[in-house]
């Protein structure tokens, strides 16, 4: 298991079952957990809801192809890296997989040992590098650690607050929605909007009142200038 993605969740979208069972086996074993989607409407779904590190997804693929979830993700998480995989390697799919701003583009029959290397490259230097977020007025995130630092000291956190302030840092500037924080922080729990609130204001009252921005009806979000 190699130390770059062991801690990291990866999304594989793919429409075919056995090649789909097939990579779940593989990277099972070298990721922290792999979640898996039949095609792109599914797979932009479970993104919203488990926020992976990495995603890998085919491109020809019913409902909603590859490369237009992709756009989708990176309109929500610009830096999380998406693997593109195909059968063929047209110009124009070429072309668009660079407009979506796709990180890495490998063909059909997948080689095992070249997509393990091409995620543990990403994961060192899309990941790895980009490992503390620097935000305004002396906070900091390291996202390895999953730690807030707040001038130079870690701000102590439940793992409900954790999952809560990852969500909205991965999501840097932009108001993530009450259904999505749901679906992340209680997972498969029933929980009301008045409970929401209060455990923002918990979370408040450890890291400082102007650092979560509330969109009245929709959500929260971390500015990237606070």
């Amino acid at each position: 298991m190699s130390d770059a993605l062991n801690k990291l969740t990866i999304l594989i979208v793919e429409d075919e079952n056995d090649t789909r069972k097939l990579m779940h086996e593989i990277l099972k074993d070298e990721f922290h957990a792999v979640i898996t989607a039949q095609n792109g409407d599914e797979g932009l779904k479970k993104f919203k809801k488990y926020n992976p590190d990495i995603v890998i997804s085919d491109i020809a693929m019913p409902i909603v192809d590859g490369l237009d979830m992709t756009a989708q993700i990176k309109q929500i998480s610009p830096n999380t890296p998406v693997v593109a995989i195909s059968a063929h390697s047209e110009k124009e799919k070429l072309l668009r997989a660079i407009d979506v701003s796709v990180d890495k583009y490998i063909l059909k029959p997948v080689d095992i040992d070249e997509l393990l290397s091409v995620l543990e490259i990403i994961a060192k230097t899309k990941i790895e590098a980009t490992n503390i977020t620097e935000l305004a007025k002396g906070y900091s995130f390291n996202k390895t650690k999953r730690v807030l630092i707040k001038d130079g000291k870690e701000i102590a956190l439940t793992k409900k607050e954790l999952a809560f302030i990852t969500l909205l840092i991965k999501r840097l500037g932009t108001v993530v929605l009450h259904d999505d924080i749901k679906n992340v922080v209680w997972i498969g729990e029933s929980v009301s909007e008045a409970a929401i609130r209060t455990f923002v204001k918990r979370i408040r009252d450890k890291v400082g009142p102007d650092f979560i921005k509330n969109a009245p009806g929709l959500g929260y979000k971390i500015d990237v200038d606070l």
